[in-house]
C-alpha cells in the first residue's frame, strides 16, 4: 500500500523523536512499472530522497518489497547508512536458500502470471503459516491505488528471481540491523530468512510478534513496540 499508509502508525508512534520520511516505491511511481525495473530503481530512489532531505548519514527501514530494496541499497551504499531495519522482508536473495525456500519461490512465479482476480487471493494465502486464514477484503470498492498493484507484483517478484544480490557485501556491514517478524508468517519464507539474516549480519536483532502475520505486520498493527524497538537500535553505537 501507498507509503502513509503503510507506516503512518509507525511515524506517529516515533512522534517527534525522528525525522522520518516514509516514501513510496519506485515500482510504482507511474501507472506502470518501469520496463527496465530492477532493485537499482529503488536505490537510485532512496539516493534521491536523502539528498533532498539533506541526510548525509541515515537509517533505512523497510516492509515487504520496501525491505528487500533496503537489503539492496545496505549492500551498494552501505557508507550512508547508520542501521537498517526489515519488517519482513519480501526477499533476501537466492544465496543459501533451502530446496523449500526455492520451491516457493518457484510457486510465486507460477502464481504472478495468474488473473488478477485469482493471483492476489493465492499469493496472500501462500505467505501465510499452513492453517492461517486470510483476512478479510475491506469493505467497499478497491482504492485507486490496487489497480496498479497486480502488474507491480508481478514485476517485482521477476526482478527478485533475477536480482544478483551481493551477500559479500552485507557481511561487511558493520552496523545494527532489525528483523521484525510475525509468527503467522509462512516460517517457510520468513524463518528462514531470518536465519539466513542472522548469518550474514554481525550485529542483528530479530524480533518476533506473536500472532502477526504479512498483511497484520507488526508495525501497523504494534507500532509502539516497533517504535520502540527502532529507536533502541538508533541508540546503539
Amino acid at each position: 500500500m501507498p507509503a502513509q499508509l503503510a507506516y503512518g502508525a509507525l511515524v506517529e508512534a516515533l512522534g517527534g523523536r525522528a525525522n522520518a520520511r516514509p516514501k513510496d516505491l519506485e515500482l510504482y511511481a507511474g501507472d506502470a512499472p518501469p520496463p527496465d525495473y530492477s532493485l537499482d530503481h529503488e536505490i537510485e530512489g532512496v539516493l534521491r530522497e536523502a539528498d533532498t532531505a539533506g541526510f548525509e548519514r541515515f537509517h533505512l527501514g523497510g516492509y515487504s518489497a520496501g525491505g528487500a530494496a533496503a537489503l539492496a541499497f545496505a549492500a551498494k551504499h552501505s557508507e550512508r547508512l547508520l542501521s537498517l531495519a526489515l519488517l519482513e522482508p519480501a526477499w533476501s536473495g537466492r544465496d543459501g536458500m533451502s530446496a523449500e525456500e526455492r520451491e516457493l519461490w518457484r510457486e510465486y512465479d507460477r502464481l504472478v502470471d495468474l488473473p488478477p482476480d485469482e493471483m492476489l487471493p493465492a499469493f496472500v494465502r501462500a505467505q501465510l503459516r499452513p492453517g492461517v486464514e486470510p483476512p478479510p477484503p475491506p469493505p467497499g470498492p478497491p482504492p485507486p491505488w490496487m489497480a496498479t498493484r497486480p502488474a507491480g507484483l508481478r514485476t517485482v517478484t521477476r526482478t527478485f528471481l533475477r536480482y544478483e544480490l551481493d551477500h559479500d557485501a552485507l557481511r561487511s556491514f558493520e552496523r545494527p540491523v532489525y528483523y521484525a517478524l510475525g509468527t503467522l508468517s509462512n516460517p517457510v519464507q520468513y524463518e528462514r530468512q531470518a536465519d539466513r539474516l542472522a548469518e550474514i549480519f554481525t550485529q542483528i536483532t530479530v524480533e518476533r510478534f506473536e500472532g502477526r502475520h504479512h498483511f497484520d505486520p507488526p508495525h501497523r498493527a504494534e507500532p509502539e513496540r516497533v517504535a520502540a524497538s527502532m529507536l533502541e537500535l538508533w541508540d546503539r553505537p
